[in-house]
């Protein structure tokens, strides 16, 4: 696999870009691009000409998170005023908001049915999962205190979740924290399983393998990637070449491949056969918050598509073969 710069937009946004993902393609069109920004909107993107389709207001801060339900009509945005509002991609018309105490909304994710979205809950340590037909809480998945607190623990206690994804079986729900330690659930009992230890400093990013629900990439601001057997509590693989902390990390569709973003600047390209980074991209001037490969679906078969934000106010737009 190999990306190839498209097109990159200067100043998409007032203030810098947080947030990145695709909305699929539905019947009536093709995936559209989501971006979200400090300067408080989400804004939508025609994800092949990153032309701006429209602006999404309703939030008072800047935009954490932005997640797209798996059918693609809907979707959320987190923010720092500690709402989650729920829009309709294509009328922008508001479905609901949800409401959390203060730094409780960051990371959000739908399962991969679309039935719950899942919300880190930062200083909560915690995860709240909300019905997306009713839109109220339907289980909140607290993070156990370990047995007395690290060094650097000046809390003494509990963990500030700041990462969330869901296992492509749906059964599994892993969260990364301030601490580096990454927490691993069962989602039907509601149930913490297990910690998955070897990061140091904050997890930011985590998603897991489509093809294999035991497989989990995650980002750390410690410089490194890691992959875990999620199941066997194991750790299978470290990647390094970042020269600072890599903030959010995407895996290919066909699982063969992950994309990271840095505060150095730049997106890499991993090859997981050979568990080695194979491509630097280096199209922002400010660190990368933000990686999103576009899913398959729709009536488009050109090339797949990775997009990338940073503090820089820019979107850069990849393609891959």
């Amino acid at each position: 696999m190999k990306l190839a710069g498209i097109k990159s937009v200067d100043n998409a946004h007032d203030d810098s870009v947080w947030a990145v993902t695709w909305a699929p393609a539905t019947a009536t069109r093709p995936p559209l691009l989501l971006t979200g920004s400090l300067d408080e909107t989400v804004r939508v993107w025609k994800s092949d000409e990153l032309i701006l389709d429209r602006t999404n207001t309703g939030h008072c801060l800047g935009v954490a998170s932005v997640a797209a339900h798996p059918l693609g009509s809907i979707a959320a945005s987190s923010s720092l005023d500690s709402f989650v509002r729920v829009f309709d991609v294509d009328t922008n018309s508001t479905i609901a908001t949800l409401e959390a105490p203060p730094s409780e909304v960051w990371q959000m994710r739908f399962d991969p049915k679309g039935s719950i979205l899942a919300v880190a809950g930062g200083g909560s340590a915690s995860v709240n999962l909300w019905d997306t037909s009713t839109w109220e809480i339907v289980a909140t998945l607290s993070i156990p205190r370990v047995d007395g607190p690290k060094p650097s623990d000046k809390s003494g206690s509990k963990k500030f979740v700041l990462s969330v994804a869901w296992s492509p079986d749906g059964k599994r729900i892993a969260c990364g924290s301030m601490d580096g330690t990454i927490s691993v659930f069962d989602v039907q009992r509601a149930k913490f399983l297990h910690h998955l230890e070897g990061h140091f400093m904050p997890v930011r990013s985590l998603v897991y393998s489509p093809y294999d629900p035991r497989l989990l990439f995650s980002a750390s601001d410690d410089g490194n990637v890691h992959m875990y057997d999620a199941e066997g509590k194991a750790l299978i693989g470290t990647m390094s070449g970042h020269a600072s902390w890599v903030l959010c990390v995407d895996v290919s569709p066909d699982g063969a491949a992950i994309a990271t973003g840095s505060s150095d600047r730049t997106v890499r390209l991993w090859d997981l056969n050979m568990r080695a980074s194979v491509q630097t991209m280096s199209n922002h001037t400010d660190q990368v918050w933000g990686v999103a490969f576009r899913p398959p679906g729709g009536n488009d078969v050109r090339s797949g598509r990775l997009a990338s934000v940073s503090d820089d106010k820019s979107i850069s737009l990849y393609d891959y073969s």
